[in-house]
């Protein structure tokens, strides 16, 4: 009869001692815009690259590269476009700016 018991509260302990992976993510209000750094690598060759996954507004952008040496951003496709006005890349490189 006891062991009843002991499985119900086994069950119940293994319930709540898995606790859910947690999320971190940097967000700022920048200009209009929310975003959030939600994956942020740096290249280990290039210090002054990022390999960054953000969010505009709550929509997640593809991988892509912010050269805060050139102020430019490298496309899935390969593209380089130059940092725009309040550009997620701005924001990422002001992150890291020397002292």
């Amino acid at each position: 009869m006891h062991y009843k018991y002991f499985v119900f509260l086994l069950l119940l302990i293994s319930c709540f001692s898995i606790a859910p992976t947690a999320e971190a993510s940097v967000c700022r209000n920048y200009g209009e815009s929310e975003i959030c750094i939600l994956d942020l690598k740096r290249s280990a060759k290039n210090y002054w690259e990022y390999r960054a996954i953000v969010s505009i507004d709550r929509v997640k952008k593809p991988l892509e590269i912010y050269n805060c040496r050139s102020r430019s951003t490298v496309k899935k496709d390969g593209k380089v476009v130059p940092f725009g006005e309040k550009d997620p890349g701005q924001f990422i490189c002001s992150f890291f700016k020397k002292k």
